[in-house]
């Protein structure tokens, strides 16, 4: 057995981490969620588990793994595992509902939002926020499962023709659309509940902006930028990565430009850095990784 096992279902995401890794000489078992598991088994992969389930995993396969990985990483820690993005961080990476309470339980500014679970609320939760709005999946990835609506009649026909965004877990989000000031969106990076670094992202469409190396896709249009936030921006993201117990993961905010306020709205749990790191930031992030993965082996 290993000290460090990485749970996770998209290899091309993983190389970056694997290579690091081996260019340290660390030893560590890859697994993949499938096959079967015992409950009553307490045998462990490893004495640490590194959680990187992604969100996105149900748009590459209907039998996606996350709620049975969600089981899995549980059962593992009451077996005595220490996991690196446990399933209490998995429970909110998977909700947008609950990343948003949760951001708003900090005193932090979110999109106005309604929560619903069936088609017919819609409309209502739209009237009570205004046009132009977003409907959002409660649990997406790279920006899958948000359609724009400018008026009412759109969103009564899409409501009626079925065209509404579909959640695997039914749930929907009724959201404000914010115009973000010039057209970016910031995301600020964390590593043990701390500012690593931030990136704004533009370009590349109205929603589908992902700063990872699989998803950027040559003339996308995606731009990214290294920058350092207001202060202000930098501690709300340590602030939700505390809260949430994010070991390594991205918070995102945008600033509204009709009043200037920073609005934090998602929080990603899978944390890919930014694809070309060495380009845009100057130096290799999952090295920052490695270094916490290794002190998290000599506590497990």
């Amino acid at each position: 057995m290993t000290d460090l096992a990485i749970l996770y279902e998209h290899p091309a995401w993983l190389a970056p981490l694997f290579a690091a890794l081996d260019r340290r000489g660390i030893a560590y078992s890859a697994l993949k969620p499938d096959g079967n598991w015992n409950p009553a088994d307490t045998a462990l992969p490893a004495p640490l588990v590194f959680n990187r389930i992604a969100m996105s995993s149900f748009l590459r396969s209907d039998e996606h793994p996350i709620f049975h990985a969600a089981a899995l990483l549980d059962h593992w820690r009451r077996a005595g595992a220490s996991i690196v993005n446990g399933p209490d961080v998995l429970a909110i990476d998977s909700s947008k509902a609950r990343q948003l309470s949760l951001i708003a339980s900090l005193g932090l500014a979110i999109p106005a939002t309604r929560v619903v679970h069936r088609a017919v609320d819609v409309e209502a939760a739209a009237n009570s926020i205004g046009f132009p709005l977003v409907v959002k999946a409660n649990i997406g990835g790279s920006g899958a499962g948000i359609v724009r609506f400018d008026s009412a009649s759109d969103l009564r026909a899409a409501i009626a023709d079925g065209g509404l965004p579909t959640s695997i877990d039914g749930v929907l989000l009724v959201q404000d659309y914010v115009p973000a000031r010039a057209g970016t969106i910031t995301r600020i990076e964390t590593l043990n509940r701390n500012f690593l670094y931030a990136i704004d992202v533009a370009g590349g469409g109205a929603f589908d902006l992902c700063p990872a190396d699989a998803c950027v896709v040559p003339g996308s249009g995606i731009a990214m930028t290294a920058v350092t936030p207001a202060p202000e921006m930098i501690k709300g993201a340590e602030r939700i990565a505390r809260a949430v117990d994010l070991d390594v993961g991205g918070v995102e905010v945008m600033v509204d430009d009709r009043d200037g306020v920073a609005r934090f709205y998602d929080i990603n749990a899978l944390s890919n850095f930014v694809a070309n790191p060495q380009e845009v930031l100057g130096y290799d992030p999952h090295d920052n990784l490695v270094d916490y993965l290794v002190t998290r082996m000599k506590d497990a």
